[in-house]
């Protein structure tokens, strides 16, 4: 959906344009790490006592879950378990 008028959009694509990449890279970092810390913070809204392994699935889930098919999700989400751990 798309209910922004074209030239609003037009001129916001402007003001965009005018920053440097390295402001533009910023920024894609920072609206990121807000979308983990929202992602986060709805995990422990459920489950205040979620393990960083829980955190780590759903974050992989709700950014990327959609790309891979259920199998690959399924190997995923395990290797994902074992993340941390150091090999004997």
């Amino acid at each position: 959906m798309n209910d922004t008028d074209p030239e609003v959009e037009r001129k916001f694509v402007a003001m965009l344009l005018e920053r440097s990449g390295e402001e533009r890279l910023k920024m894609g970092c920072s609206m990121h790490a807000t979308a983990q810390a929202l992602v986060r913070a709805s995990v422990l809204e459920k489950d205040p006592l979620a393990s960083p392994v829980t955190l780590r699935r759903a974050l992989f889930l709700r950014f990327y879950g959609h790309e891979f098919d259920a199998e690959e999700r399924e190997k995923i989400l395990l290797a994902l378990k074992g993340v941390g751990r150091q090999s004997s």
